[in-house]
């Protein structure tokens, strides 16, 4: 069982972004593990992605958060600025660990494309102390552009990673990935989702239903998290 709170979270003096906590029943007894998700540059917090793994996430015993990016909270399109970004992720970290009446053992970092690259930048720098990191679909180089591989930064992550891939997604060649993963020192794991786009998305041809996919994604996610 789990709780959902709507709260306000400021990133200025006169800037909130909207957030979701959601909350197991027991989260006040024991160790407390707590998975921030941030969503991706197309989408915002209410993606079915990121709200079925919050929940889920809450109801195996982790609480979770989930925010809008600046942009997406004024009504816009295109994504802030890298620094803005940041910056965002940043106070929304501060406000898991000051303000929402959480005390977390472990904090872990996840995102849908662009929010999980930015946590991945950040905890490279130092600016970000996630235990884990998980990608949901991470953006390893812009569609056609395979040459132009977003992965420098990954070499200078130590903690462990879980990343989910699709085989159709033109954001990550999976050999690309795969070559990236072989060089990191940092402990990895990968899942694959045979036929998935860049949000996992399946062909309609298809015989996988995608509530399914959003099912395995969750799964692996929690005993990943357990172990």
């Amino acid at each position: 069982m789990m709780t959902v709170r709507k709260v306000k979270i400021s990133i200025g003096e006169r800037e909130t972004i909207s957030g979701m906590l959601s909350l197991p029943d027991d989260y006040t007894k024991g160790p407390l593990t707590c998975v921030v998700l941030a969503h991706g540059a197309a989408n915002n917090m209410e993606n079915p992605l990121i709200v079925y793994l919050a929940d889920g996430l809450a109801g195996e015993g982790f609480a979770t958060v989930r925010f809008n990016f600046s942009y997406r909270e004024r009504g816009h399109k295109a994504p802030d600025s890298q620094k803005k970004l940041v910056h965002t992720w940043g106070c929304v970290f501060r406000f898991l660990m000051e303000e929402s009446g959480l005390k977390p053992d472990r904090f872990i970092a996840a995102g849908k494309s662009m929010g999980g690259r930015v946590a991945s930048q950040m905890v490279a720098e130092g600016s970000l102390p996630a235990d884990r990191l998980v990608f949901l679909g991470y953006p390893l180089h812009p569609p056609g552009k395979k040459e132009q591989l977003r992965d420098a930064h990954l070499y200078e992550i130590s903690v462990p990673m879980l990343f989910f891939a699709g085989t159709r997604d033109s954001f990550c060649d999976l050999a690309e990935l795969k070559g990236v993963l072989g060089k990191l020192d940092a402990s990895w794991d990968l899942e694959v989702i045979e036929g998935g786009d860049h949000s996992f998305h399946l062909p309609k041809s298809s015989e996988t239903e995608e509530a399914e996919v959003c099912e395995r994604i969750l799964n692996r996610t929690v005993n990943w998290l357990r172990h």
